[in-house]
């Protein structure tokens, strides 16, 4: 029994990292944020990941993928790790974070869109339901931390722009993990979008010299933790499971970011604001209830290494 189960605990595990240190970044994003630009932190962030992956790939002799995963790779790497990081720090100087949470939280919305369209994704009612209550909670909270006069027309597009590119990069790099692994999606896919970012060179040189030395560990531990781990556990749970699931999942980083902030940054939620986590955590937990059953008879699809 327990070695049927070791697949699903281990593809769990990877998407509770995942969600934890995609949350932290929200944290470090906003240290970061105040000593480098847009396009600087996301091309700082992305190349200290490729080295960090580079280093495992070495340690673990991974080559590069097979000709038939590179479309996906090519795609998810443009929209995900260059477009996507990009836009939402330029976004999220332009809005105040509450509507930057909000906008960018429909992106799951679209994950489960484009999955049923483009692969095939089955769409059960338990999931369309823990989908619809967790995006409740990412408005609630969204509400609960606008504030007056904090955003722009400008700003709400570039979030936008960065949900669009979050679930087509997903959808996309889905379909690549049927023929590479999830080390080698991520490390290529982060080259890629290192190589995307290439244009604002100019601008890391000059603001790394004068920035402080916590921006610039927070832009390194960005690369490092949530952006070559966390992709590569996303990935290893995305092979094991559709894009719509892994989307939903997702909606726990609202509430796990209302908890950081309160704990590292001091900043005591309102009320509402805890309502709508608990709100993101439960629709979680609905819409993947029923991931564990589907998951138990059918180890052999389960079974494949990083």
């Amino acid at each position: 029994m327990f070695p049927s189960r070791r697949p699903h605990l281990l593809a769990t595990g990877a998407a509770v990292t995942t969600v934890l240190l995609w949350a932290s970044a929200f944290v470090s994003i906003r240290s970061a944020g105040d000593a480098y630009s847009p396009g600087a932190l996301a091309l700082g962030r992305l190349f200290s990941g490729v080295i960090a992956l580079g280093v495992l790939c070495l340690i673990r002799r991974e080559g590069p993928p097979p000709r038939a995963a590179w479309r996906g790779i090519a795609v998810s790497g443009l929209l995900w790790f260059g477009v996507y990081m990009v836009v939402l720090n330029w976004g999220e100087q332009q809005v105040d974070a509450g509507t930057a949470a909000l906008v960018v939280n429909i992106g799951p919305i679209l994950i489960a869109l484009l999955g049923a369209r483009l692969l095939g994704d089955a769409m059960p009612p338990r999931l369309l339901a823990g989908m619809a209550v967790s995006f409740a909670g990412a408005v609630t909270v969204g509400l609960s931390m606008s504030g007056g006069g904090g955003s722009s027309v400008l700003g709400v597009v570039l979030c936008l722009l960065a949900a669009v590119a979050y679930a087509g990069g997903v959808v996309a790099q889905k379909p690549a993990l049927g023929s590479a692994s999830a080390l080698q999606v991520t490390t290529y896919g982060c080259l890629v979008g290192a190589v995307v970012c290439l244009p604002f060179t100019g601008q890391l040189v000059q603001q790394v010299s004068d920035a402080p030395l916590s921006a610039t560990l927070n832009m390194v531990y960005l690369g490092v933790f949530p952006t070559a781990l966390a992709f590569t556990t996303w990935a290893y749970a995305l092979a094991r499971t559709t894009a719509s699931r892994m989307g939903a999942t997702t909606y726990a980083v609202p509430a796990l970011v209302v908890l950081m902030s309160w704990v590292v940054l001091g900043e005591v939620p309102g009320l509402l604001t805890l309502v709508g986590g608990v709100l993101c955590l439960a629709g979680v937990a609905v819409s993947r209830s029923r991931a564990a059953a589907a998951a138990a008879p059918q180890p052999a699809k389960l079974s494949d290494s990083v």
